[in-house]
C-alpha cells in the first residue's frame, strides 16, 4: 500500500516548556519526515543541517511507537552520538519517516546547539 493511501499516524508531542508548553496531538501523513510534520504543526524544532541527518539538533525521544518506524542506520547512529540526553529511544527526527498508528514524541530539554532554560 502506498504511504499516501495509509491512514494517518497520530503524533502526540509531550509538553516541552519552550517549544510546546501544552503538548500537542495531530495526524501526520505516513512517509513524511517527522521533523517536517513537527514544523508543519508549529513546533519550531531545530534542524541546523537543513534536515539531512548531519547535525543531531533535531534529536527527539520516541517514547511510544518507535518499533513501527524503520530503525536508525549507521549514519544516524553516528550523529546521535553527539546528541544531548541520548537514550535507547533517541532518534533524529529528520531521519524518521512517519509510520504506524501512532508516535509519542518527547522533545529533549537540551540540543546540541545550546541549553534550553525552563
Amino acid at each position: 500500500m502506498a504511504d499516501d493511501a495509509r491512514p494517518p499516524t497520530r503524533i502526540r508531542v509531550l509538553p516541552h516548556a519552550e517549544l510546546c508548553p501544552d503538548g500537542l496531538a495531530f495526524d501526520a501523513r505516513p512517509g513524511r519526515k517527522l521533523v517536517d510534520e513537527l514544523l508543519a504543526h508549529g513546533i519550531a524544532i531545530e534542524h541546523a543541517c537543513e534536515k539531512v541527518g548531519a547535525c543531531a539538533t533535531c534529536h527527539v525521544h520516541l517514547r511510544e511507537g518507535g518499533a513501527d518506524v524503520a530503525p536508525a542506520d549507521d549514519d544516524e547512529e553516528d550523529q546521535l552520538g553527539d546528541a544531548w540526553g541520548l537514550d535507547a529511544q533517541s532518534r533524529l527526527s529528520c531521519c524518521v519517516r512517519v509510520r504506524g498508528p501512532g508516535l509519542v514524541v518527547e522533545l529533549p530539554r537540551y540540543t546540541k546547539n545550546h541549553a534550553r532554560e525552563q
